[in-house]
């Protein structure tokens, strides 16, 4: 499969008039959840009627919400990872190589390895860059000494080697200011960590920290209320508006500073998960379609750029107003499709995307309160009954279901 893909990609550098420019009805820049979802949607069915093509660098695929398994010893780490060609749909095509430049007044992007692509329409979903050179000592030390992070394919496995070589001392778990790719993951393995170690039978000898940049423990009311009384229930102390700047590996010490007053804290760990500092990436945040932050700059409710029609955004690298997460992306997605494909056919937009997210949060093993809510903070909740309490059967839904939806069925098109 490695081969023919990339014979099509040396094909289509010599299809265009002119040497190495292509031109594609549809491009979609990224081959994450976002891009495979929308572009299954795009060709399903179609039999090649759309002339979709994908540009990816990666030759990886992940599942990472279950990174968070993965890392309390849930969830085979294997099982999260499958080759970017396998799920890239049969009618799309692939161009294994990444963007360096967009120019959207001429309908038109450049790659990292000289390719010209143009497009008549466009979609953007190229996730979230993460920046671990932002916090001192984390870049160089990440993945040793007792710092980790469920964040990296590379270094998930390390957060579950610290869990269960831990036997006294302080545990710190760490969410920076700023947006970041599922909001509750911070506060999900530092739940499972206090379980672990309850369990170990060594949880008297632990301090376990929750230090967080933001003011609450989550930002939805009906939510944040049982939340806050499993922190109490677990003995977990809390850290809020303070924001991890440094680690001192050689001496233990991870350094906070309040978000308000600016006062520099010292703690001391033997443990430390962090949560890096996370951003729009580079190549969209210098480019015409980035708004004063850096996202890809769309309605919230079309999902259409707000400067160019015919190019659209979603996922992690917009600026939708809603939390970066897989469940965001699965109601965004058919939204997209149907507006661009009102858009080619010269009608009216009338899709809307009302902000829903979703995100299970895992309060220990067998235990998730599925929290799912809109633009306006107001729940949205699927089942018929109250998700504001910690079920197993959700446990069971975030272990077995979402990952068989996530591969059969979003980046199929089907869900």
């Amino acid at each position: 499969m490695a081969d023919s893909i990339r014979a099509l990609r040396a094909q289509a550098i010599t299809d265009g008039s002119d040497d190495k420019v292509l031109h594609h009805q549809i491009v979609i820049v990224g081959g994450g959840t976002a891009g495979i979802s929308v572009a299954a949607r795009l060709t399903k069915g179609r039999r090649g009627q759309t002339d979709v093509v994908i540009i990816d660098p990666s030759e990886k695929h992940y599942y990472q919400p279950a990174w968070t398994l993965v890392g309390a010893g849930a969830f085979r780490q294997k099982a999260t990872e499958r080759t970017e060609s396998s799920v890239i749909p049969k009618n799309a095509k692939w161009i294994q190589d990444a963007v360096a430049k967009f120019d959207p007044d001429h309908n038109r992007i450049q790659t990292r390895d000289g390719l010209t692509i143009e497009y008549d329409y466009l979609v953007v979903g190229a996730g979230i860059q993460i920046n671990w050179g932002k916090i001192k000592g984390l870049k160089e030390n990440i993945g040793q000494h007792g710092i980790c992070s469920n964040y990296s394919y590379k270094t998930v496995g390390y957060t579950w080697e610290c869990l269960r070589e831990f036997r006294e001392g302080t545990a710190i778990f760490t969410q920076p200011a700023g947006a970041i790719k599922c909001g509750g993951a911070p506060q999900k393995i530092c739940y499972l960590a206090e379980d672990y170690l309850r369990k170990q039978g060594i949880r008297e000898k632990a301090r376990v920290i929750f230090a967080s940049a933001g003011e609450t423990i989550f930002a939805v009311e009906k939510y944040r209320k049982v939340l806050e009384r499993v922190i109490e229930r677990k003995l977990i102390e809390v850290m809020f508006c303070h924001n991890l700047v440094a680690i001192y590996p050689e001496r233990k010490e991870a350094i906070f500073q309040h978000m308000d007053t600016a006062e520099k804290v010292t703690v001391n760990y033997d443990m430390i998960h962090v949560t890096p500092p996370m951003g729009p990436p580079d190549f969209i945040a210098s480019s015409p379609l980035a708004d004063e932050q850096g996202w890809v700059d769309v309605d919230k409710h079309s999902l259409q750029h707000v400067k160019y029609p015919n190019v659209f955004g979603l996922g992690d690298s917009s600026n939708l107003p809603t939390s970066k997460t897989c469940a965001a992306i699965r109601k965004q997605a058919p939204v997209l499709v149907k507006n661009l494909r009102s858009l080619m056919s010269s009608k009216p937009l009338t899709a809307k995307y009302n902000g829903y997210t979703s995100c299970p949060l895992v309060t220990g093993y067998g235990s998730l309160i599925l929290a799912e809510f809109d633009y306006d903070k107001n729940p949205a909740e699927t089942f018929p009954f109250n998700q504001a309490k910690e079920r197993w059967s959700m446990w069971l839904l975030k272990k077995y279901a979402l990952p068989v939806l996530y591969w059969t069925g979003m980046l199929k098109g089907r869900a």
